[in-house]
C-alpha cells in the first residue's frame, strides 16, 4: 500500500475553481473519508486523485513518485464507483478478469487465482458464472470490490459505493467495507455525502463544504470538537443545537436563560453555544425555559424539539415520560461539554477543535 499526499491542489473550470488548495496526506493502509453535502467538491478531489480530472494548480504524490500529470492507468489505482459500472454481458468472472486481460500480463492461471482469491474474501465464489442482471445490488457491488481488488493496487477509491443501496445493505456492506480494511491493510479513500458512514468507517474524516477542507481528524474529534457551526450541525444525528447568545463579563445571555461561564472574559460579543442532543435535558426546573415542539417516538429513545425563545434544539430523553407538544419544559445543559463559536465567523472559540 502508500501513502497519498495532495500538495496545494485546486481544481477550476474556466473562470470558476471549485476545489480550492486541498493540502491532505493520506498514510499507508488509512481508511480516509471525505465527507461533505452535494456539490462540496469532494468528487472532484477524488477525481483527481484517480487521474480522471486534470489538477489545475497543485501537486498528487503517490508512494513518494509525482503522479501529478500521470495517466490513470500508470497511478496504480483502482476505482470503485457509485453505478458498479459492470459490463452487462459479461458474468462477474470476466468483469473481474477483464482489467487484468487488457492491462498486465499476468497468465489466465494467475489470473484465475487473483480471482477466486477476491471471491473467497468478498463471499461470491457462487456468484461468479452470473451477468450483473442476475445478481442484487449488493453482489454487484461486491463484484466491483472484487474487481477493484484483484489489481492489488496501492490505493483503493470509492466515489460514494453504498449510495444506490438500500438502508439494511447499507449497514452490511459498511460491515464489509471495515472488515475488508482491517484484514487486508488496505489504503483507502472513500467519498460519501452520509454523515454515519463518515463516522463509522474512516479512520479520519476529511470535512468539505464549497470545495475547501473544513476539518480533518478522527470521526469523534469532529464529533466532539467541530473547527466550526458548519462541521457542528453537518455532523451527528440529529444535529448539534445551536443558540445565539450575547456575552458579557464571563456570562452568556439569551432570552431564555443568563449563565456564568468559566472560559474567560475576552468573548466577543456575539456568540453562538453548541449542545448535542444527549448533552441536554429535560427538567421541571432548568437552567433555560422552553416549550415544546414536537415529539418524535423512535424506539428506546424519544427526540423532543423545544423552542428556547425563537431558536430551537433537539434534546434526547428517555421514552417514558416524555413531554407532549405545548408542554413548558425546563432544560439543562452540560456546561463541561459546551461548544462556543464566533457568531461572525463560525469559528470555535472553545473548546479549540
Amino acid at each position: 500500500m502508500a501513502t497519498v499526499q495532495l500538495n496545494n491542489v485546486s481544481k477550476s473550470y474556466g473562470k470558476s475553481r471549485t476545489v480550492h488548495d486541498i493540502n491532505l496526506t493520506i498514510e499507508d493502509k488509512e481508511f480516509m473519508v471525505m465527507v461533505g453535502p452535494s456539490g462540496c467538491g469532494k468528487s472532484t478531489t477524488l477525481r483527481m486523485i484517480a487521474g480522471l480530472e486534470d489538477i489545475t494548480t497543485g501537486q498528487l504524490v503517490i508512494d513518494g513518485r509525482d503522479v501529478t500529470d500521470v495517466s490513470p492507468q500508470k497511478r496504480d489505482i483502482a476505482m470503485v464507483f457509485q453505478s458498479y459500472a459492470l459490463y452487462p454481458h459479461m458474468t462477474a468472472y470476466r468483469n473481474m478478469a477483464f482489467g487484468l486481460m487488457k492491462t498486465t500480463r499476468l497468465t489466465k492461471p494467475e489470473i484465475n487465482t487473483r480471482i477466486h482469491e477476491a471471491a473467497e474474501i468478498l463471499h461470491i465464489t457462487d456468484l461468479l458464472d452470473r451477468r450483473p442482471k442476475e445478481l442484487s445490488g449488493g453482489e454487484r457491488q461486491r463484484v466491483a470490490i472484487g474487481r477493484a481488488l484483484v489489481r492489488k493496487p496501492k490505493v483503493f477509491l470509492f466515489d460514494e459505493p453504498l449510495s444506490n443501496l438500500d438502508a439494511k445493505l447499507r449497514n452490511r456492506m459498511r460491515a464489509e467495507l471495515k472488515r475488508l480494511h482491517a484484514e487486508l491493510g488496505l489504503t483507502v479513500i472513500y467519498v460519501t455525502h452520509d454523515q454515519i458512514e463518515a463516522m463509522t468507517l474512516g479512520t479520519r474524516v476529511a470535512m468539505m463544504s464549497k470545495g475547501r477542507l473544513q476539518q480533518l481528524g478522527a470521526p469523534m474529534e469532529l464529533y466532539m470538537k467541530p473547527a466550526n457551526t458548519f462541521v457542528a450541525t453537518f455532523i451527528g444525528s440529529p444535529e448539534m443545537g445551536l443558540i445565539p447568545c450575547k456575552s458579557s463579563a464571563g456570562k452568556i445571555g439569551h432570552n431564555a436563560f443568563i449563565q456564568e461561564i468559566a472560559i474567560g472574559n475576552d468573548l466577543p460579543n456575539d456568540i453562538i453555544i453548541g449542545m448535542r442532543p444527549e448533552e441536554m435535558t429535560i427538567t421541571q426546573h432548568g437552567m433555560a425555559r422552553g416549550r415544546v415542539e414536537r415529539t418524535e417516538l423512535i424506539g428506546a429513545e424519544a427526540l423532543v424539539e423545544v423552542a428556547l425563545g425563537e431558536h430551537h434544539v433537539v434534546i434526547k430523553s428517555p421514552v417514558m415520560g416524555a413531554p407532549e407538544i405545548g408542554d413548558d419544559v425546563g432544560v439543562d445543559f452540560d456546561l463541561a461539554r459546551m461548544r462556543v463559536f464566533d457568531a461572525a465567523s463560525g469559528h470555535a472559540i472553545w473548546p479549540q477543535a
